[in-house]
């Protein structure tokens, strides 16, 4: 009988980004948390042996320096963490998708997802939130993200099959980041009431299994992403599933400033 063996990394893409590093950093205690390694991977790539543009040296030389500076900030951190570093080949994307096949999770860093990028040219945090075959964390970089222990882990909360897998991990990233819990209900509603029913329902077992957890409910009847670009709480984290994974961009929000109130937050894609 063939096991399915059990992931035993976190993996970051990094690109010499100080977005990179934040998210290498953000994932140090979903490694550490797990007894697992932090794999910090950088792609260059992969070159045609005829072709006499550029030179595959300078590009595995910035790999190196950027590998090196994202380890030392790790490092910087002192906690218990195993990192592992190692340059591939392919577009980032690619590689990321690839390694996700093995992964707890895989983590990027943006500073905001533009029309352009997402539109024309794609963006690597978008195809990977996409197409991975583990949950996702896009790990939003900017001055205004909220990143105290008072900004809220939104959750979706609904009644479809996969939501067990989003409710578990985003009870986890509460406890983890010792954050409340903004539960976002999803289900059709009147008048933008808040249906305590049926988010009763779906979270008494994960309170009850995480009563340091506090939890507030919110009706979000249009959905997570609707919501999150209007809501006026301060969040950090909004834990989705795979529907809303192609709503990725709208909720990191875009690379220019946004308008007061809009919410600017990082977000954990779910398989389920």
């Amino acid at each position: 009988m063939n096991h399915a063996q059990a992931p035993t990394r976190i993996v970051v893409g990094i690109d010499g980004s100080d977005a990179a590093i934040n998210a290498a950093k953000w994932a140090v205690p979903e490694a550490v948390s797990r007894n697992i390694a932090l794999r910090l991977i950088h792609a260059i790539p992969e070159r045609n042996a005829d072709a006499t543009g550029g030179d595959e040296s300078l590009d595995v030389g910035f790999a190196e320096a950027s590998l090196r500076a994202a380890d030392a900030a790790v490092r910087a951190m002192g906690e218990p963490v195993k990192v592992e570093c190692g340059i591939v080949h392919g577009s980032p994307e690619n590689a990321l998708i690839d390694e996700s096949r093995n992964a707890a999770m895989i983590c990027v860093g943006s500073v905001g997802i533009g029309w352009v990028a997402r539109k024309v040219l794609g963006s690597t945090a978008n195809a990977v939130a996409l197409n991975a075959h583990c949950p996702v964390a896009i790990i939003r970089s900017n001055r205004e993200a909220a990143e105290s222990d008072s900004a809220y882990v939104a959750v979706v909360v609904e009644d479809s099959p996969g939501n067990d897998a989003v409710l578990e991990h985003g009870f986890r990233e509460a406890r983890l980041r010792q954050a409340p819990i903004l539960a976002m209900g999803v289900w059709p509603w009147g008048l933008g009431e808040i249906p305590y029913r049926q988010l009763d329902d779906r979270l008494g077992p994960w309170v009850s299994r995480y009563r340091e957890v506090h939890v507030l409910p919110a009706a979000a009847r249009r959905g997570a992403a609707e919501f999150l670009t209007h809501t006026q709480e301060s969040v950090q984290l909004a834990v989705v599933g795979n529907d809303d994974a192609n709503k990725v961009a709208r909720i990191v929000g875009p690379i220019t400033p946004h308008p007061p109130g809009r919410a600017v937050c990082s977000v954990l894609v779910v398989r389920s």
